[in-house]
C-alpha cells in the first residue's frame, strides 16, 4: 500500500474525532456560550446534515479538479473551520463552522476514497478502503475519549485546536505524495462529463450497495447511540465503566475494518453474506442477553467488528461498481453511511419513546439488518433475471 494512505487515514481520524467528540463537550460548550444544552447538542445534528448534503455535492464540485488540489482544499477548509470554532464566542458562528467542517469532511472523504482506490492495485480497493476507514474506528477508540478528556482538563476549545493540529501532517503528506495530476494515476480514472458519471451512478448494482450500506450503518448507530444507557439501565454496568464498553466497541470496529481489508477484495460475498448473517444473529442475541454483563461486553466487541467489516466491504463494492465515477461514488457512499447514522438513532428513539425500553434498540438493529438481507436478495434476483434475458437468442 502507498505510504500516503496511513497519513490520509490520520486526517480521517481527526475528522472522525471531530464528528463524535462533541458528545462529551456539549455541557461545557453550552455553559461557555450561554446557550441551552439542546442548542449545543444541535451542533452534532448540523455536522451530520452537512455530511449527508456535502458528500455528493462537494464530490461533484471536485470532480474536475486534480485530486491533490481537492484533498488539500477540503482539508484546509476543515482545519480553518476548527480554528475559527476554537476562537469564536458566538454560538451562531460555531454552528456555521460545524456545517462548513462537515461539508469539507464529506468532500475530503469522497475524494480520499477515490484516491486510495486509484493508488492501490486494481484488485486491492477493499484493502485501501479499510486503511482509510481505520481512521474512523480509531477515532472511536482513542480520539473521542481523548477529545473529551482534553475538554474536561483544558476546555472544549483545546479539543478543537487538537483536531486542527492533527490535520497538518496529513496536509503535508497530500502535497508531498499524492500525484499532482490525475493522469499520473491508473488509466481510466479521469472524470467524464456529468451526464456520463450520473449514468454510472444509476447502476442498479451500485444503488443496491448504497441502500445496504445505509441499512447496515443505521443498525450500527441505532444501538451504539444508546449503548451507554442500555449498559447502565439494563445490563447494570457502573456508569464509570461505560468508557470501557465503548472502547471495546471501538476496538472491535478497528479489528473488523482490518479483517475486511484482507478478505473483501478476493472474497466479498462470504464477508457480506456470512458477516451479515452473524451480525443479524448478534443483534438478536444482544436484545435477549442485554441483562448479562459478560454477554454485553462480548457482543459490544463482536458487533463492532461485524458492523464495520460488512460496512467497509460495502464501500469497496460501491467503488468497484462505479469505477467510471469514482469521486461521485465515494461521495454517494459517504452520504449513504451518514443517512444510516441519522436513521438509526431516530428509529431507536422511536421505540424508546414508545415505552419499549433500551433493550429494544438491539431488536431494531436486527430488523434493519434483516431489511438489508431482503434488499440484497431482491437485487441479486433482479441481476440474475437481467442476465438470463440478455443471454436469450435475439435479446
Amino acid at each position: 500500500m502507498p505510504f500516503v494512505l496511513p497519513l490520509l487515514a490520520l486526517a480521517v481520524f481527526a475528522q472522525g474525532t471531530s464528528e463524535f467528540m462533541l458528545s462529551g463537550l456539549v455541557p461545557d460548550i453550552a455553559h461557555d456560550l450561554g446557550v441551552s444544552v439542546p442548542a449545543a447538542g444541535s451542533l452534532t445534528s448540523a455536522f451530520a446534515l452537512g455530511m449527508i448534503v456535502g458528500a455528493p455535492a462537494t464530490a461533484l464540485l471536485a470532480r474536475r479538479r486534480p485530486r491533490r488540489e481537492a484533498l488539500c482544499g477540503t482539508l484546509l477548509v476543515f482545519l480553518l473551520a476548527h480554528v475559527v470554532g476554537a476562537l469564536t464566542s458566538a454560538y451562531g458562528v460555531l454552528l456555521a463552522t460545524r456545517v462548513v467542517a462537515a461539508l469539507a469532511n464529506a468532500g475530503f472523504l469522497a475524494v480520499a476514497l477515490a484516491t486510495a482506490a486509484s493508488l492501490a492495485a486494481p484488485d486491492a480497493k477493499g484493502r485501501a478502503t479499510s486503511i482509510l476507514l481505520g481512521g474512523t474506528t480509531l477515532a472511536c477508540v482513542a480520539g473521542v475519549p481523548g477529545g473529551a478528556l482534553l475538554g474536561q482538563l483544558l476546555g472544549w476549545r483545546v479539543a478543537f485546536w487538537a483536531v486542527a493540529a492533527l490535520c497538518l501532517p496529513a496536509l503535508v503528506a497530500v502535497v508531498r505524495w499524492v500525484p499532482a495530476a490525475d493522469d499520473a494515476l491508473d488509466e481510466g480514472t479521469a472524470p467524464g462529463n456529468v451526464r456520463d458519471e450520473a449514468r454510472a451512478l444509476r447502476s442498479p448494482r451500485l444503488l443496491t450497495v448504497l441502500v445496504l450500506g445505509a441499512l447496515v450503518n443505521a443498525a450500527t448507530f441505532c444501538t451504539f447511540t444508546y449503548l451507554a444507557s442500555l449498559a447502565t439501565d439494563v445490563t447494570g454496568i457502573d456508569p464509570g465503566r461505560v468508557p470501557v464498553l465503548l472502547a471495546l466497541f471501538g476496538l472491535g470496529s478497528f479489528a473488523g475494518v482490518m479483517a475486511a481489508g484482507r478478505w473483501s477484495d478476493a472474497r466479498p460475498t462470504p464477508v457480506l453474506v456470512g458477516g451479515g448473517a452473524a451480525l443479524l444473529a448478534g443483534w438478536v442475541l444482544f436484545a435477549y442477553a442485554a441483562d448479562s454483563v459478560p454477554a454485553t461486553l462480548l457482543l459490544a466487541f463482536a458487533q463492532g467488528a461485524l458492523s464495520f467489516a460488512v460496512g467497509s466491504t460495502l464501500i469497496a463494492r460501491a467503488l468497484y461498481a462505479a469505477s467510471g465515477a469514482p469521486n461521485l461514488a465515494g461521495g454517494c457512499a459517504t452520504a449513504a453511511l451518514n443517512v444510516g447514522a441519522a436513521l438509526g438513532p431516530w428509529a431507536g428513539g422511536l421505540v424508546i419513546d414508545g415505552g419499549l425500553g433500551y433493550r429494544a434498540v438491539a431488536g431494531v438493529s436486527a430488523v434493519l439488518v434483516a431489511a438489508a438481507f431482503v434488499v440484497g436478495g431482491a437485487g441479486a434476483t433482479a441481476r440474475a433475471a437481467r442476465r438470463r434475458t440478455a443471454s436469450r437468442p435475439g435479446a
